[in-house]
């Protein structure tokens, strides 16, 4: 029931904010059919350029990668302290925080609200419904893929395990042992990114963003992960969330150009070119 009753009221929020400030881009009536071909071909060209965008990076990209490195390693240091620090406010975070927390991270709860935003857009043929929608769709499958993959590879300890920040079993099936990175804060942040992305309003994007923080904080209080888990997890959202939506709408003015077709014509006292765009 409260996973029903958050998913419901998070939409609502979302559907009254976005549709004020939307206009349909689209006035051309395609059947809902060609529009998910359309959108299910820009799904796995999004994944696919998540994936790929690297070997393209310049200077300024592997200057960035750099300090993200070096602001992890300095919070590896300290991530037994920040963990202590977290958990014992635990006894004090509101309830409300800790569920909300839970609820928006967890997988199921999140591809409810992926697929309700973009199944509107689909069905009204509201063009920024689905853009979002293919937006966070693509996000999740691609840093869900490196989520997985990363959680199993390099086994890393919780801090419930209680063996300390720097213990490791390497493809590790234990799931005490998949702490990093954290899939509740990337799930959460991606969606949350996403959105607040479609809204220029700076107060309208800090509350998106304050709810998008709310399940990386409470991963922490319940000692599930580290701090470091949690700050990656957030990162590697935005980065994916970014790339993929600089290539939806490199897509979207691909296929927005118009071209001209030129055709002689003569007639009756007229010679002349007529352009067909």
């Amino acid at each position: 029931m409260k996973l029903i009753f958050f998913s419901t009221i998070f939409s609502l929020l979302f559907l009254c904010n976005l549709k004020a400030q939307n206009k349909i881009e689209n006035k051309e009536k395609e059947s809902t059919w060609n529009l998910f071909k359309s959108d299910a071909n820009l799904i796995f060209g999004g994944v696919k350029n998540a994936y790929t965008k690297p070997l393209k990076w310049k200077k300024d990209d592997w200057l960035t990668f750099g300090a993200v490195a070096a602001g992890t390693s300095l919070l590896y240091i300290y991530d037994e302290q920040t963990s202590e620090f977290f958990v014992n406010q635990e006894s004090k975070a509101p309830q409300m925080l800790k569920e909300i927390g839970w609820y928006y991270g967890s997988p199921q709860n999140f591809f409810m609200i992926s697929a309700g935003i973009y199944g509107y857009g689909l069905f009204a043929k509201n063009e920024k419904f689905r853009h979002t929608g293919v937006l966070i769709i693509s996000s999740a499958i691609a840093t869900g893929f490196i989520q997985t993959i990363s959680k199993n590879a390099f086994g890393r300890a919780r801090p419930s395990q209680n063996v300390g920040s720097r213990k490791y079993k390497f493809m590790s099936k234990e799931s005490g042992y998949h702490s990093f990175p954290s899939g509740h804060s990337i799930l959460s942040f991606t969606a949350s990114h996403a959105i607040a992305k479609q809204f220029e309003n700076l107060w309208v994007k800090g509350g998106i963003y304050a709810v998008g923080l709310i399940a990386p904080v409470s991963r922490l209080w319940a000692g599930a992960h580290w701090l470091t888990d949690v700050t990656l997890g957030m990162v590697l959202s935005v980065v994916i969330v970014d790339g993929v939506d600089n290539f939806l709408t490199s897509q979207k003015k691909t296929v927005k150009e118009k071209t001209i077709s030129w055709n002689f014509k003569a007639g009756y006292k007229t010679v002349g070119l007529v352009g067909t765009f």
